[in-house]
């Protein structure tokens, strides 16, 4: 049997075994597995995930529940090649859960904005679906994802879903062929917000760095204050556990003090 989360935390270099139960493939080189799982998971999170031999690599949890847990793999080098060749029934090795994630309080009774790019729409997607099956619990809500092309295109099953409850804004960079959405760049159809209720907003911004920086630029014109910000920085994580520095950036460790921080706090951060 597998070992609870309480207990692998009791030895945080301890790795539990976990078989893959379901697979999802979402693009040619993007993979989302099905582990099971007890651990005791917050939205934006991640694990430290192993094969033995292979290496070892943090990866965002993109969904879980009580009995399993979602990892969404891009195929990118000897581990993550390895991982999309493994089939249902098969073993990945966990440690973690790591980091803090998004405290969902800050965002009750508010209306939220997701904007996402690109594999950055994974590390939300679990509180995504919180969002979505608790929609009284916020003011209103609505998610911004934008990708390269269509083929780049993330959770489309889920998206789907989404649509039937609140608005999801689809923008692709160079082709316009997924049902008929926007192109251009996520913070292009970000100016074009009409946010009524400054006071009673909290945008949260997750995606490569370029697209951070510039989409807080665009909330910021529109009038949100930095402390109504949240962000997820994930650049250059490697054991999880504030040992190897790779993730310091000036005294802060992103896998321990984040990766999801309050932008007011962390905005004179450069990586």
């Amino acid at each position: 049997m597998a070992l609870t989360a309480e207990k692998s935390l009791k030895n945080p270099y301890l790795s539990q075994k976990a078989e893959i139960l379901e697979i999802f493939q979402e693009t040619e080189i993007e993979y989302t597995f099905r582990l099971e799982s007890d651990f005791e998971l917050n939205f934006g999170q991640f694990l430290e995930v192993s094969i033995p031999g292979y290496g070892e690599a943090p990866i965002s949890v993109s969904n879980f529940t009580d009995q399993w847990l979602e990892l969404t793999i891009r195929e990118v080098g000897k581990l993550t090649d390895k991982i999309h060749n493994l089939e249902t029934g098969d073993f990945l090795y966990l440690r973690g859960p790591y980091g803090n994630g998004f405290d969902f309080e800050n965002y009750r009774d508010k209306n939220l904005i997701i904007a996402a790019g690109g594999t950055g729409l994974a590390p939300v997607r679990s509180l995504i679906e919180y969002a979505n099956n608790n929609l009284d619990q916020l003011s209103d809500f609505e998610v911004l994802a934008g990708f390269k092309d269509a083929g780049s295109l993330l959770f489309e099953r889920d998206i789907n879903r989404w649509r039937q409850n609140f608005d999801v804004l689809l923008t692709v960079d160079k082709t316009c062929d997924i049902w008929g959405e926007c192109v251009g760049l996520i913070t292009e159809h970000i100016a074009e917000l009409h946010l009524a209720d400054i006071e009673n907003t909290e945008v949260i911004v997750v995606g490569p760095p370029p697209m951070m920086k510039y989409s807080i630029i665009e909330f910021q014109k529109l009038g949100v204050p930095d402390d109504q910000i949240w962000v997820s920085y994930e650049r250059k994580m490697h054991c999880g556990l504030g040992k190897c520095g790779h993730c310091k950036i000036e005294d802060n460790y992103v896998c321990i003090d984040g990766p999801v921080y309050n932008y007011a706090e962390v905005k004179e951060i450069r990586d």
